[in-house]
């Protein structure tokens, strides 16, 4: 039953792209028919759309082709799956134009419009309508969790927290022949590991997860031999977590039957490092252009409502351990060294939080508007001035202080590898509700699977967190 919703929602989806590739050839079209009435000169468009119908059936088989109706993808694997299609269409488009001398019959410009409202309606409308589609249980897929430990629940965990996979958990094996407890997080427990092909039998099992933590290799290995025939796909997660995984490619080698992970050092490498340069000053100088006047005015409403500067000047940890001068908004009282010292001398309560985090919910050395600046995060806005300066990132580690060198220095070799930033994947992962430690695996993590898409989803995901004041202090 599940096979047959699969494939009914998946034709569904696919006639839905055909729909709103061509609402956004119809958007595009009424743009530039506007063109000439807005630039003086401009060529009218004289054709008609149905002249270019072949712009859809070229935009649908790359979206095939990247695995658009065979693949599950995460919300933001799928932002990136429709992208990457908007990018290579639009370049199809116009090298088919140029080479075939379509220009008298084919706008250019139309297709070079249908690119950039691609990027913005596509995924947004395409997302939607999977939603609807899973929720009326056409995409969904029905999962068995292999494993009842930390791994397992770590498993269901992150399944539950991208519902545009669309599996549904719907029961545990344990490892154990007497399972110790029921359910997990309302999920039944189910016992007998060797009986699993009866399991997926009878619930119609489409998706198996391996998450067994201490089975040894061999079980491991049969397990995945008797079941790779009986559903659609395994899913083995290792007992380990920290390793890079962007960018890691699977190596076998066929005459020996082995196979490796390619763990990649992405910034090792010229391209990856100038692009990411590239990305900096663009998009950096693009916000100071946005960004200048409210600068002005924030700077005007610190001095005119507390003593002191408006820009505060800190020693930070940069790249390579070294340190440079970072700014930021002053959001305290100019004796909040005697105030933080007073405070965790009279207050355990305090003391106990700030050796956690290294930060104080209701801090009183902030100002009214510090408090404010704090909260939406507009406390960090100078930095760009370091961005724009080389001297740190848009996205990267915390800037942290020397005084914190003890406490990062086993992470050093790592965070310190980087330029650090102004946001980063631990300010849009909690914020300051994780602790210190995960703050700073975190930043471990982001050095070592670094690359430009990561960058763009935590630079997408850091206006939403600042919007929602997600876990802001």
């Amino acid at each position: 039953m599940y096979a047959y919703r699969q494939r009914f929602g998946t034709i569904i989806l696919f006639l839905s792209d055909i729909v709103i590739l061509f609402l956004i050839a119809v958007c595009a079209v009424a743009v530039r028919n506007f063109l000439p009435r807005l630039i003086p000169g401009y060529p009218a468009f004289s054709r008609a759309f149905n002249y270019q119908w072949w712009v859809l059936p070229i935009w649908l088989t790359i979206l095939a082709y990247e695995g658009a109706y065979t693949k599950k993808f995460t919300f933001w694997d799928e932002v990136k799956l429709t992208w990457t299609a908007a990018f290579f269409a639009t370049v199809s488009l116009l090298t088919i134009v140029s080479l075939g001398k379509l220009s008298y019959a084919v706008s250019r410009t139309l297709v070079m419009i249908m690119g950039i409202f691609a990027l913005v309606l596509h995924p947004l409308l395409r997302i939607a309508v999977k939603r609807v589609l899973i929720r009326a249980g056409l995409l969904r897929s029905k999962v068995l969790i292999l494993g009842t430990s930390e791994t397992a629940k770590s498993a269901l965990t992150a399944l539950r927290k991208e519902p545009n996979l669309g599996y549904d958990v719907v029961g545990f094996i344990s490892e154990e022949t007497a399972a110790d407890h029921r359910t997990i997080d309302g999920i039944k427990v189910h016992q007998y590991l060797d009986k699993v092909e009866r399991y997926v039998q009878q619930c119609d099992i489409q998706a198996i997860v391996i998450a067994a933590s201490g089975t040894e290799k061999d079980k491991v290995h049969q397990l995945v031999n008797r079941l790779q025939h009986k559903v659609r796909s395994i899913l083995y997660i290792p007992d380990y977590s920290g390793m890079a995984v962007i960018g890691t490619e699977l190596r076998h080698f066929f005459h020996d039957q082995v196979f490796a992970l390619e763990i990649k050092n992405n910034l090792a490498r010229p391209f990856n490092y100038y692009a990411k340069k590239l990305f900096d000053y663009a998009v950096g100088a693009l916000l100071f252009a946005l960004i200048a006047l409210p600068l002005l005015v924030i700077s005007a409403l610190i001095r005119s409502t507390s003593k002191g500067p408006a820009i505060l000047r800190q020693k930070r940890i940069g790249k390579k351990g070294s340190h440079f001068t970072c700014y930021k908004f002053r959001t305290m009282h100019r004796n909040a060294d005697e105030q933080l010292k007073k405070v965790l001398d009279t207050d355990p309560e305090a003391k106990a939080e700030w050796e956690t985090h290294w930060k104080l919910k209701n801090d009183p050395r902030v100002t009214s508007i510090g408090g404010f600046l704090r909260t939406t995060s507009l406390d960090e806005l100078p930095q760009i001035f370091n961005v724009l300066r080389g001297e740190m990132s848009l996205i990267g580690p915390r800037p942290y202080l020397p005084r914190e060198w003890n406490a990062i220095k086993d992470y050093s070799e790592t965070i310190h590898s980087v330029l650090p930033g102004i946001t980063g994947l631990w300010q849009v992962s909690g914020r300051s509700n994780s602790s210190y430690e995960q703050r700073l695996s975190l930043d471990a993590w982001y050095v070592r699977n670094w690359n430009l898409w990561l960058d763009i989803v935590i630079l997408l995901k850091t206006i939403r967190v600042v919007l929602k004041s997600e876990g802001a202090a």
